[in-house]
């Protein structure tokens, strides 16, 4: 008997479409539908958002509420804070976060400056594991977007960087074509040559200075996080603001400290 088999476009992955529960696949597309830029969303907005019916969206959404996912009211639905269920099962049960957090936060301690482990999604990273000290003044020496969980453009920062540099060139090439390079900042990559050739370099060299690419005032350094079959499963950044360090001092004196950290959890993965 020969098995319809279907593709993960992003991962690659192939299963069987007989094992694939596709209501289970709608609702959590549902669920990563809602972002910073709309809390809120009605069923048509769902709707477009997805790709489903405004009648199967509106079910889904019931159903969701009903589980306690979503709250709403006559018009429109949001997320609930069982969502974070999910995420805080990730971050104490896997295990990178759990092995480099005492290693970010001794950094922290060597430098008073903000590190971090990132892995890629899409066309975002998503920080896993921060540095962070009891004393520390976090509105200060966190710069935006440095909690757990949040997501930022993989294009515009050092991390976004090195782990694209660590796709194959058909890989780049199809990310480039699906998601482009939405201007952030004066700064930000948006040649299409330009933006190949640094993440040529990046492979080179393995490390990315990424200098206010993301956001005004801010500078950060990241090399790649290898396991031991030699794949990049993350990166690991530095991040300041632009008047705290310099280019220089970032290379002299924090790069060493990246690379003996990235070796150091590579025998650890």
């Amino acid at each position: 008997m020969r098995y319809e088999m279907i593709e993960n476009k992003t991962s690659g992955e192939i299963m069987s479409k007989d094992d694939f529960i596709a209501g289970l696949g709608k609702g959590l597309s549902l669920l990563e539908a809602f972002g910073i830029d709309r809390q809120k969303l009605n069923a048509t907005q769902i709707a477009e958002r997805t790709g489903m019916s405004r009648t199967a969206s509106r079910r889904y959404l019931k159903t969701l509420k009903f589980l306690g996912y979503l709250d709403g009211d006559e018009h429109y639905f949001w997320l609930t804070h069982k969502v974070l269920r999910f995420s805080s099962s990730y971050l104490s049960s896997a295990h990178l976060p759990k092995i480099a957090q005492p290693i970010l936060n001794i950094l922290c301690a060597q430098t008073s400056l903000t590190f971090s482990i990132v892995v890629l999604d899409d066309d975002e990273v998503v920080p896993i594991a921060r540095s962070f000290l009891p004393q520390q003044d976090i509105l200060r020496s966190s710069p935006y977007g440095m909690h757990l969980g949040n997501r930022l453009p993989a294009h515009a920062t050092s991390t976004g960087k090195v782990l694209l540099a660590a796709l194959s060139p058909d890989e780049q090439k199809n990310w480039f074509n699906k998601y482009q390079l939405k201007r952030l900042t004066p700064f930000t990559l948006q040649s299409e040559q330009d933006f190949f050739q640094v993440l040529k370099q990046v492979s080179t060299t393995d490390y990315c200075l990424s200098k206010e690419e993301h956001e005004l005032g801010v500078i950060a350094i990241a090399v790649p996080i290898v396991n031991t079959q030699g794949q990049t499963v993350a990166a690991l950044n530095c991040m300041s603001q632009t008047h705290r360090v310099s280019d220089d001092y970032l290379l002299n004196s924090i790069l060493p400290l990246l690379r003996n950290t990235a070796y150091e959890l590579r025998s650890m993965l």
